[in-house]
């Protein structure tokens, strides 16, 4: 949720409303999501309501106008939490988020020691590398060839005798106008 929120603080500062408007309208489809159907609220609870797919006709919400409004209620509380979080911690790193907005508009992709020279290192130590993550996966010039009694798994075998069908057999391709049932 944060991250959603500040990308609306970051972009609020520099497009269009209607930009805006549209990426807090996705924030707040999101929350609610949260809440109404993976009942992520303590006040709400751990409740989640079918809700109608996308296209279908909504005729009734499945549950009270009590708790819609609890609903909105908590959607705003969490959005507004969110947003005075997010505007506080990049008023107070606003340097090194400048800092990452220059080197983002000089190289479209930063990597780790791009963020390390740009921020320094992480105040807690990592508990794994990116190295002993992947180590052991594999690589390029792997060998990934089927064994041999599995190079074919995928092909229709045309060498299979053809089997006479049965008087049910018969009878039942009749019945179904000749297609496989």
């Amino acid at each position: 949720l944060s991250v959603c929120v500040s990308l609306c603080v970051c972009v609020s500062l520099c497009v269009s409303l209607s930009v805006c408007v549209s990426l807090y309208v996705c924030v707040c489809l999101s929350v609610s999501l949260q809440i109404v159907q993976f009942g992520m609220n303590a006040k709400v609870g751990q409740v989640s309501f079918d809700m109608p797919r996308q296209g279908e006709m909504v005729l009734e919400k499945p549950y009270s106008e009590a708790t819609a409004c609890l609903i909105d209620t908590e959607v705003r509380v969490l959005i507004t939490e969110a947003h005075r979080r997010t505007h506080r911690l990049l008023s107070q790193h606003k340097a090194e988020v400048e800092k990452v907005a220059l080197r983002l508009l000089e190289k479209e992709v930063l990597d780790k020691s791009d963020m390390v020279e740009l921020l320094g290192k992480r105040p807690f130590a990592e508990k794994s590398t990116y190295e002993e993550f992947v180590e052991g996966t594999g690589g390029m010039d792997e060998d990934t060839t089927l064994p041999e009694g599995l190079k074919d798994w995928n092909r229709e075998r045309k060498d299979k005798p053809e089997t006479p069908e049965t008087p049910d057999e018969q009878v039942a391709r009749q019945i179904s106008g000749g297609m496989p049932f």
